[in-house]
């Protein structure tokens, strides 16, 4: 870094040299031919005519000359030197102006958003480098900044209808029974589960627009305490039973046993949740979801497998950033904001973790990495907590758990278990 400069100082240096030598013949050409030369003798007449002039007899005229000029000489030459140099290197300086009016102009080029790359002279070229550095910066975010908030705009529109078609329909079916009050039973029963069903639906919609700004608007914080991860994950697979049987799946759990982690649980829950209900948006119907997790070099790596339509390699890279959508559509059915993985991935690596996807014709994959409890440990061991200790834990020996969707009178036991930040 130090060398990116060389060339401006090399030309500064050689600037300041060549004013100095200018001021050095000059002076010394003054000095010789003009002060000390023809001019002298001239000089010091025309000084001692000047006192007589004002009534001053002549031995004092030509004293006082030597007491104030010839007994001086070099006071005035110093003061001459030191007068043409100011006067050169002025002159330099001007020169000199035109690299902060390059500067200049290539701060303007930035203000003004023009297309056009910054050139700067040869001894600015690490400032037009840096410069051209912050502009794309600046257009790049300014992008960014721009399809974001496009996105987010259109996400509310989105979500804005949508939370108007169920509540159209709630209170459809709500007048109808309303109106009719010998309606038969098993009309009754069908329009009263049609109303709750969109109900939930939008009780969904509403926790989104608050997940929208509570995204934008605070930092995630982390409470962290011991969680038994393999409990966590078959609590979490049991309390989306209803949801499972709505598309007739099933859900295997096969974890180890005794999976601890330090973590906040609540969000740790928020991430697994947000992952279970992607894939059961969009796996296939009839098929089956499998949680497995286990130690692997010295990390707990959970995997969550679904079958379903293959996610594009491009879209792979983009599915964990926020208001961003697979399929693109907002239909009720699998429309959410496009938060869940992009929360997901934020909380998981507050908690020093990873979480990828992968995909193929056969499956789709999540799998997300955390640091296990005895990492953690071995990493922080002077670390003091003073946090609650709460821990999840678990029965021995229950390796494995399968959902099945069977009934439909068990889908209300999904409802209690979701889990908000």
């Amino acid at each position: 870094m130090k060398n990116n400069y060389r060339k401006l100082k090399f030309s500064i240096l050689l600037q300041t040299v060549l004013v100095t030598a200018v001021t050095v013949l000059v002076g010394g050409f003054l000095l010789r031919y003009v002060i000390d030369g023809i001019y002298n003798d001239s000089f010091a007449k025309m000084f001692v005519d000047f006192m007589m002039a004002l009534n001053m007899d002549e031995q004092r005229a030509i004293d006082l000359y030597w007491k104030l000029i010839g007994d001086n000489k070099m006071f005035f030459m110093i003061v001459g030197y030191l007068l043409l140099f100011a006067l050169f290197f002025y002159a330099a300086l001007s020169k000199m102006m035109k690299y902060v009016d390059q500067i200049g102009y290539g701060i303007e080029n930035i203000v003004s958003e023009s297309t056009e790359p910054i050139h700067l002279i040869t001894e600015l070229k690490p400032i037009e480098i840096r410069l051209n550095e912050i502009k794309a910066t600046l257009k790049r975010q300014e992008l960014e900044a721009e399809a974001g908030e496009k996105k987010k705009n259109d996400l509310v529109l989105f979500l804005a209808h949508d939370l108007k078609t169920p509540l159209t329909s709630i209170v459809a079916y709500l007048s109808m029974l309303d109106g009719h009050p010998d309606m038969p039973e098993e009309e009754r029963i069908k329009y009263t589960h049609i109303a709750m069903e969109k109900s939930l639906r939008l009780g969904e919609l509403i926790n989104e627009f608050f997940d929208i700004t509570r995204y934008n608007l605070q930092d995630i914080e982390l409470e962290s305490v011991e969680i038994d991860l393999s409990f966590m994950l078959e609590q979490l697979a049991d309390e989306l039973y209803g949801v499972l049987q709505e598309k007739r799946l099933t859900c295997e759990v096969n974890v180890e046993e005794n999976l601890m982690v330090y973590g906040d649980p609540d969000k740790l829950a928020r991430v697994f949740d947000n992952i279970l209900r992607n894939a059961i948006a969009y796996c296939y119907e009839s098929t089956k979801i499998q949680i497995e997790a286990q130690m692997k070099k010295g990390d707990i790596e959970i995997v969550f497998t679904n079958q379903g339509d293959k996610i594009p390699g491009a879209m792979l890279q983009t599915i964990f950033e926020k208001f961003y959508r697979v399929d693109g559509s907002r239909s009720s059915g699998t429309g959410g904001a496009g938060l869940g993985l992009a929360i997901a991935k934020e909380i998981v690596e507050l908690h020093g973790g990873l979480i990828r996807a992968k995909s193929d014709d056969m499956k789709t994959q999540f799998i997300v990495t955390l640091p296990s409890k005895a990492e953690q440990e071995g990493g922080a061991a002077d670390e003091v907590h003073t946090h609650r200790r709460y821990t999840f834990r678990g029965i021995p020996g229950r390796r494995k758990l399968i959902q099945r969707g069977e009934t439909k009178g068990d889908m209300g036991k999904s409802a209690k278990g979701d889990r908000r930040l």
